[in-house]
């Protein structure tokens, strides 16, 4: 057996007849058999709702309580006649979508047929923001292959990323990005909590990631796309699906949403229970798979491009101007040091000059640049947030240059750099990744009603928040306060 296995095309032509006609076994039974994959997802009532969205994906008959299931989590009221060409699957944290991705990774390696050229490898797809989640699947797929002898015996070789079988098909784990899909004949792409990826004003877009990856299915009668993972804001390409393909009978595209205990009743309801009353907004979306609608765009793109002076990089020293300069410290093992400068032109501000040190740095070199480079637009004073308490004022203190902790809280040099943004007041340069910090900037509104700005899941606003800093203190010249110069003197 284990030596005609290493030949077969498909695993399917081994195990045994199905109801699909063209000889492969259905993912259903697959699950139900023991020798294959029924060990790995026990108890079998834990997952009932989970076969009832396999049983949709793939276009196989429901029953009565099944499809009630279906109509409940897909807001369609007609049962599939056909399989789906993607799936969009909207579920709770701890609902088991990760065993689920994985499940649905071996089946499309393993279990079904592709009529590929001669020489040509099919690829089976596992993609995460970075390869660090990406892995948290790719372990689950190791685990399904390496329990089951019969799956065992297709991998003809082994990686950290990647199971190459002998029946002419890898799963490989990939980071998502647009540059990197192109060039693969793929029979499945599994997107891993996809609506964390980064969205439409990255630089990474997950929108142009899932446009590169479905040429590369368009010749693979059968390929299936399954973007899965907890909802988040109301943008990106889990949202545009849900927009565009929830509760529309006969649509090849299945969008499936439902709450963590409906998909594993296992997750103790007190568990969830405590999460509400700690944040419901929160998790709402966490354990209630719903958007969330307490979290926006806090910047327009068309009004951070209107500020944009094209192809402007850095400005030199005005010698007629007063210039203000604001840094956003750290440590040098996370996030970047930021030094922004900026001054004021009659009811404009201008953003001068623009600086990021990207971890790992010493942070002592920082301070002896950015010191360096504050003095020589005619500056003697630098302001940040209370980071590290005397430690930045210390160091500045040390290359002749004040260190000053301002007023505002990172959320309201935000809100006081939103007017001047949207007023036009503003200069920017030209830096992308600038605008990609800015445009990534969230508003949260709290319970309390009070809003907070702050970079998104997984982003950075280092550089962001040195320029809202400088250009609000510089479009405030006239408004600082006495003691913030005696302060400095003293």
């Amino acid at each position: 057996m284990a030596a005609f296995l290493l030949h077969t095309v498909s695993l399917a032509s081994v195990v045994g007849g199905s109801d699909r006609g063209d000889g492969t076994m259905t993912i259903l039974e697959a699950l139900e058999d023991v020798n294959l994959l029924a060990p790995a997802f026990r108890p079998a009532a834990s997952w009932v709702a989970w076969r009832v969205f396999l049983a949709a994906v793939f276009g196989l008959s429901l029953e009565a309580d099944g499809l009630t299931r279906y109509r409940q989590h897909t807001g369609r009221a007609v049962p599939p006649a056909s399989p789906a060409r993607e799936a969009w699957v909207i579920v709770g944290r701890r609902g088991g979508k990760s065993r689920i991705a994985a499940l649905l990774a071996v089946y499309a390696a393993a279990f079904k047929r592709y009529d590929l050229a001669l020489g040509e490898r099919g690829v089976v797809m596992v993609l995460a923001a970075d390869r660090r989640q990406a892995r948290v699947v790719f372990r689950y797929v190791c685990g399904l292959v390496d329990a089951c002898p019969m799956l065992a015996a297709l991998v003809a070789d082994r990686t950290a990323e990647a199971l190459r079988l002998t029946n002419g098909i890898d799963i490989e784990i990939h980071t998502a990005s647009f540059r990197a899909v192109r060039g693969y004949t793929l029979v499945a792409a599994i997107l891993d909590e996809v609506a964390y990826w980064p969205t439409d004003d990255s630089a990474n877009p997950d929108t142009e990631t899932v446009a590169a990856l479905r040429p590369g299915m368009a010749s693979v009668p059968g390929a299936l796309l399954v973007g899965i993972s907890s909802p988040y804001a109301r943008r990106g390409e889990l949202w545009r699906a849900y927009e565009h393909h929830y509760g529309i009978d006969g649509d090849p595209v299945l969008v499936w949403q439902a709450d963590t205990r409906s998909m594993n009743p296992a997750v103790e309801a007190s568990i969830i229970s405590t999460a509400y009353e700690d944040d419901e907004a929160r998790a709402a979306a966490e354990y209630g798979a719903q958007f969330r609608r307490d979290v926006e765009r806090f910047v327009s793109r068309e009004a951070l491009t209107a500020c944009i002076v094209p192809d402007r990089q850095e400005l030199p020293r005005s010698a007629e101007r007063e210039h203000l300069a604001f840094v956003d410290p750290s440590g040098g093992s996370a996030d970047s040091f930021t030094l922004a400068i900026a001054h004021r032109e009659d009811d404009r501000v201008v953003l001068d000059l623009l600086r990021e040190w990207r971890p790992p740095f010493s942070p002592d070199e920082v301070v002896r640049e950015y010191a360096a480079l504050v003095r020589s637009y005619g500056a003697a004073v630098v302001y940040g947030d209370r980071y590290a308490g005397e430690w930045p004022r210390e160091r500045f203190r040390a290359h002749e240059v004040s260190y000053v902790t301002a007023d505002k809280s990172k959320s309201e040099l935000y809100q006081a750099f939103l007017p001047l943004l949207n007023a036009g007041r503003v200069e920017l340069l030209d830096q992308r990744r600038l605008t990609t910090q800015l445009l990534g900037l969230e508003r949260r509104t709290a319970r309390s009603g009070r809003d907070s700005i702050d970079h998104g899941p997984g982003a950075h606003d280092d550089i962001a928040n040195a320029v809202a800093g400088a250009t609000v203190l510089a479009a405030e010249i006239q408004e600082i306060p006495l003691e913030w110069w005696r302060e400095v003197l003293a």
